[in-house]
């Protein structure tokens, strides 16, 4: 089962019960990686490349509703694309969340001197597993991922498809978006709502697997923060991953239900 199906009108979405956030509304991570994984289910076909970065706004809260998409070509052709999507709830005519996506026609490069820096493969499910409820209580993003946490790095496997032919980096972006939530300062005393997510490989993930391995910086004096974070797959690195934060207090009966992220 994917995570988002298709609906009889071209770039309609029908969210899943996975697709929630911990609150109101759909995760942002799930509201990335479906615009990002349908620019990558086109990219074939236009001849883009490979989806190598994404940087997403999460302008309102997407509803748990019928959704609709719209792409927007900034440019295409030579080696570098550049692709927006777009997304608001059916019937609606303020946007929700808009990523841009850019991709590459790689070409092998020689550069005298240059090796890769070698690496031993980890195997995650070495490590214990973690589980994380939401506050509502019902299914949500995180029970669409195995998580597992070892060697101060948060791994992530995920379970489901976003879309019926999405890419490596849409797959990436679901975990990517818990970084700043894996290194909190402090836990259950604030919502911490990232606005915005970007992701950046250098090199696609080989395997399921995606490691975190976060830091967040918190100013409350201003309710600002950030979230940052090395990127892996069981080989290595593979990219960076990077996001504001807005610190929110919350209800202490909020509090009260709200599990920490792993860590």
């Amino acid at each position: 089962m994917a995570i988002f199906e298709p609906l009889a009108a071209a770039n309609h979405w029908q969210p899943s019960a996975l697709a929630a956030g911990p609150f109101a509304g759909l995760q942002g991570g799930a509201v990335a990686s479906l615009l990002t994984a349908e620019i990558e289910a086109l990219a074939d076909r236009r001849a883009w490349g490979t989806a190598i970065s994404a940087s997403a706004w999460f302008l309102r809260p997407t509803p748990m509703a019928e959704l609709r998409s719209r792409l927007a070509i900034v440019t295409e052709g030579g080696r570098v694309s550049v692709v927006d999507n777009t997304l608001w709830a059916a019937g609606e005519d303020q946007p929700c969340a808009t990523v841009r996506v850019t991709l590459l026609r790689e070409r092998a490069v020689e550069i005298p001197g240059f090796t890769e820096a070698a690496s031993a493969t980890v195997d995650p499910t070495q490590f214990p597993l973690r589980t994380v409820k939401a506050a509502h209580g019902r299914r949500w993003f995180m029970d669409a991922m195995e998580a597992r946490v070892g060697n101060g790095v948060a791994w992530f496997r995920l379970d489901h498809a976003i879309i019926a032919g999405g890419g490596p980096l849409s797959s990436v972006l679901g975990p990517a978006d818990w970084t700043h939530g894996i290194a909190r300062p402090v836990q259950n005393v604030v919502a911490d709502p990232n606005p915005n997510l970007t992701v950046q490989l250098f090199r696609q993930p080989q395997g399921a697997w995606v490691g975190v391995e976060a830091q967040t910086r918190w100013r409350p004096s201003g309710g600002l923060g950030t979230g940052s974070g090395v990127l892996r797959d069981i080989h290595g690195e593979i990219g960076r991953v990077s996001m504001s934060v807005v610190l929110v207090p919350f209800p202490k009966a909020e509090a009260a239900k709200a599990a920490p992220m792993p860590a």
